[in-house]
């Protein structure tokens, strides 16, 4: 990895106004991408992923905080240098039939973006670099492909044929929003395996939105993986260190609710327990800790006073914001015993 990260953002706030209210969709996100990492942004539904997602592509602006390109604010760019990053930062969105449109065929689709920026020189070179595209997406002959409709395609070949137009601009970085969540399970594999060869071949780099941490295992194992929580990142680290020994109790429930591809480990294995399944709306966030209202491990008058910052706690290799972990070095089991006759414990 090289020194100065691709896209780094640093203490980052997003807001939305609906109804007279504000709402907080993203607090003091600090976040670096490196040119050719993966990359997973892990949680559940309205963490605020794919708002960092779009604030990393460019198609949002932070409320408050810096965004980073190549070491420069994002800000600090002249319109034609914009006009640049437009095309090295690219987006696969969740809905590809949404996302493409109905009334083009797939030629059209794929030779638009190269005739605006301007990528080919004539008719002969548009229709090789299109034939290119879709061989490099596995949707090959390109000649059953080319004159077809997004609606003639099944749900896997639409995915494709939306990140082969990403990739007609050669990005350096790619931000796929839940790119495989609307095809079939056994078509999911396929293109994550593509979108690592894309990866290892074109040397972009790429942020994985998901909230199938099995998934985030599968894929970025060589990466790394940030869980959110309410807006927060609670948890960072490389992919083994946050899988194999998980430290927040927020990334300790997702994956305790993950299910084993053997039933007898099924059957044994126990999904944490938590004090409430209710998730709090963003317009009533708890103070302290977000998730000490869920959290088994919460401790009164410490959890839910002070927010947590990023840290590495003893015996891990991974950021997490968790006051008992990176202030005690444990979750004290009971939260009844008062603060100062607690001992260390393991967790």
């Amino acid at each position: 990895m090289t020194d100065t990260p691709l896209v780094e953002l640093n203490g980052v706030y997003r807001t939305f106004a609906k109804d007279r209210q504000t709402i907080p969709v993203l607090q003091d996100i600090n976040l670096q991408v490196q040119p050719n990492e993966i990359i997973c942004l892990v949680g559940e539904s309205g963490c605020g992923k794919t708002t960092t997602g779009r604030i990393i592509a460019g198609l949002l602006d932070a409320s408050k905080g810096t965004v980073l390109v190549n070491g420069r604010p994002r800000s600090d760019y002249s319109r034609e240098q914009q006009r640049q990053l437009r095309r090295d930062f690219q987006v696969v969105f969740q809905d590809p039939f949404a996302s493409l449109n109905p009334a083009h065929t797939i030629a059209d689709i794929l030779s638009f973006p190269l005739r605006r920026h301007r990528m080919v020189k004539d008719r002969i070179a548009l229709r090789r670099r299109i034939w290119e595209l879709l061989t490099t997406v596995d949707l090959t002959p390109p000649g059953d492909f080319i004159q077809k409709y997004p609606h003639q395609l099944s749900g896997g070949q639409r995915q494709r044929v939306s990140i082969a137009r990403s990739l007609t601009v050669q990005p350096r970085l790619i931000v796929a929003d839940e790119a495989v969540s609307m095809v079939d399970v056994s078509i999911r594999i396929g293109i994550l395996k593509m979108l690592r060869k894309l990866r290892d071949d074109l040397g972009m780099a790429i942020v994985f939105i998901t909230h199938d941490l099995a998934l985030a295992k599968y894929f970025a194992w060589e990466g790394r993986i940030a869980v959110m929580y309410l807006g927060r990142i609670v948890e960072i680290g490389n992919t083994p260190d946050v899988i194999g020994n998980p430290a927040h109790p927020y990334t300790r429930a997702l994956l305790s609710a993950v299910p084993e591809a053997d039933p007898d480990v099924t059957r044994r294995k126990q999904p944490m327990q938590l004090r409430s399944d209710e998730i709090p709306r963003l317009t009533e966030i708890p103070s302290g800790c977000a998730f000490h209202p869920r959290c088994p491990f919460f401790l009164p008058g410490v959890c839910d006073q002070e927010v947590p910052a990023l840290a590495v706690p003893p015996q891990f290799e991974q950021q997490v914001a968790c006051i008992p972990l990176t202030r005690y070095g444990t979750l004290h089991p009971d939260a009844t015993v008062p603060l100062e006759g607690r001992t260390r414990l393991d967790s």
